[in-house]
């Protein structure tokens, strides 16, 4: 069977391998993050956008650091479950085909039939593995995602710079109201520092 191919696509993307948030928490544990404060401070008024930046450039080449970017190729109408093996396949059955042997030909399709078949199997238990951690909520979505084909579009930031100021304006009339004296509770003693 002759097919009409387009050409496969290169992308990049970032795996994360087993030991990276253990690694990136390691990192973050030994950050100085005052340091950044300081950096943006300037006659006693830090600079919030400097100090957000230089943040999150530090946050992003940690990150860098600790994940692996791979090259994948995409084929036009590649399916989630096409793998290597089924690529094979499909290569012995046009090899079978063009040599013109009806003997091999069906021997070549049934197998293709085979690995579709435990190809989309394998891919259903994964997805499938996804719904099993009811704690890792990140995958039950992805997995969502995965199965109703579901794109975002990317999201802009909204440029409106008056944003802060109704946001200042509007919590601060709480604090005009409320005329009770501020407390600081005591910490209890089983509480534990942030972590990833």
């Amino acid at each position: 069977p002759l097919l009409k191919l387009a050409k496969p696509i290169q992308k990049q993307i970032t795996v994360w391998p087993d030991d990276a948030t253990s690694t990136l928490q390691d990192c973050f544990q030994c950050t100085d993050w005052n340091m950044f404060r300081e950096a943006a401070t300037y006659n006693n008024h830090t600079d919030l956008h400097e100090y957000t930046e230089t943040v999150t450039a530090y946050i992003k080449k940690c990150t860098d650091d600790v994940t692996v970017t791979k090259t994948i190729t995409t084929h036009a109408i590649q399916k989630q479950w096409m793998t290597a093996e089924v690529r094979g396949l499909l290569k012995t059955r046009d090899d079978a085909f063009r040599s013109g042997d009806k003997a091999a030909l069906n021997t070549a399709r049934a197998n293709l039939s085979h690995g579709i078949k435990q190809a989309k199997c394998l891919y259903a238990q994964k997805i499938n593995n996804h719904f099993t951690d009811s704690k890792d909520t990140w995958s039950l979505w992805q997995a969502i995602q995965t199965i109703t084909d579901y794109k975002p579009l990317p999201q802009a930031c909204d440029d409106n710079t008056t944003l802060p100021d109704a946001l200042i304006e509007f919590y601060a009339q709480f604090k005009m109201q409320n005329d009770t004296p501020a407390q600081k509770l005591p910490t209890p003693p089983n509480n534990q520092a942030l972590c990833l």
